[in-house]
């Protein structure tokens, strides 16, 4: 039996592909059910990551279905709401909604595979370890459960990563302040033009208010800004308070920019962005895993995280299914290959992070866009 701590997007792809296979498998979520809390926007899915999951997933031709069509659209402008850089969709990297996506791959699931309402409270080796290796998962509503193997899916601040590495998320100084508008292209028609149909990012003075088209006519927008540790987790529960404190940092800015964040019809949501420090390690421990931001979180700056979470996923789950009986040999396979990828793409999602927010901004993104166009075009 299979255990998985997290039913994120990583979590499911390899619940999906092993029960398909059938390896039995069983998920362990905090969250009360499928639709307990909102999962988040858009994601644009890589075709050597997030498709290649869910090719192997078999769930591919599902997931054309729930695309936004022409969202993968892009956009850069500054702060007075000039366009530096504008480009219609390919098709190569289409957009989807994560929400959407994760009930997608519940769906593909038999009852009683995911355990909802299980929040993790600890992790350690039981009694018996020495001898079998197993785990014991202590749970919020007083459950223990023993895991013989167990794979940690269960996002930044992992029960399970402890266990095998000695690192936790570091604040990477920049904080998001999340805002929505609906019905936009009728009630916001200024927003919606300057958001486009698909992505945004207006940059400048190292801050950015940055935004997507969400289906349903729906726009997501964050302000993002430096700012210290003790500022992203104050009491912002005043929610007039965030939003003054918010829209004076952007008093100089387009007023179709600011009012994305002005006019929220949902209470703003402050998000400080933390991630893992680039490259670490661990050594091998019996029995034991990590997949997706658990592996290594990182900022949203080249858009990783969620394909390859569900890339984990998917090779994590080939892994087991070709070594059999030997899991042992599975994982170790799994991480020889993850550990470096992930590597590589912390340290782009870190360049990004600086490529965005830095005196020079927009520019080094338009022209890394526009390099992108002309390697495409060449």
């Amino acid at each position: 039996m299979i255990t998985i701590l997290g039913a994120g997007l990583g979590g499911l792809i390899l619940s999906r592909i092993l029960h398909i296979h059938g390896v039995d498998v069983r998920i362990f979520e905090s969250d009360t059910s499928a639709s307990a809390r909102h999962q988040g926007g858009m994601l644009d899915m890589h075709v050597e990551s997030g498709q290649a999951a869910l090719r192997a997933a078999g769930l591919y031709d599902e997931f054309r279905v729930i695309v936004l069509e022409e969202g993968d659209a892009s956009r850069v402008l500054d702060k007075t709401g000039r366009v530096h850089f504008s480009e219609a969709g390919n098709g190569l990297r289409p957009e989807v909604d994560r929400g959407a996506l994760r009930a997608m791959l519940i769906a593909s699931l038999p009852e009683g595979i995911i355990h909802w309402g299980h929040r993790a409270t600890g992790v350690s080796a039981s009694a018996s370890a020495s001898a079998d290796g197993s785990y014991v998962i202590a749970f919020a509503n007083d459950r223990l459960v023993k895991a013989d193997v167990l794979i940690g899916a269960d996002g930044a601040w992992s029960k399970v990563r402890p266990l095998l590495a000695d690192v936790e998320p570091v604040y990477a100084g920049l904080s998001f302040v999340e805002a929505r508008l609906t019905e936009a292209s009728f009630r916001f028609p200024a927003q919606a033009e300057a958001v486009g149909k698909g992505m945004m990012a207006a940059l400048s003075d190292r801050k950015g208010i940055l935004a997507h088209r969400e289906p349903g006519d729906v726009l997501c927008s964050y302000a993002a800004f430096e700012a210290p540790i003790e500022w992203s987790t104050g009491d912002w529960s005043n929610g007039g308070r965030l939003r003054e404190d918010v829209l004076a940092r952007f008093n100089d800015w387009h007023p179709s920019l600011v009012d994305l964040i002005a006019r929220s019809e949902a209470p703003l949501i402050a998000r400080p962005l933390y991630a893992l420090p680039v490259g670490h390690r661990w050594e091998r421990r019996p029995g034991l895993t990590l997949i997706g931001d658990a592996a290594h979180l990182m900022s949203p700056f080249a858009g990783e995280g969620a394909n390859l979470a569900m890339l984990d996923g998917a090779e994590l789950a080939q892994a087991i299914i070709a070594h059999g009986e030997d899991v042992e040999a599975a994982l170790a396979s799994y991480e020889a290959a993850m550990l470096p990828r992930s590597e590589d793409a912390a340290a782009q999602s870190a360049a990004g992070l600086d490529m965005c927010f830095n005196d020079q901004a927009p520019r080094p993104l338009v022209d890394f866009f526009q390099s992108m166009r002309s390697g495409m075009e060449a």
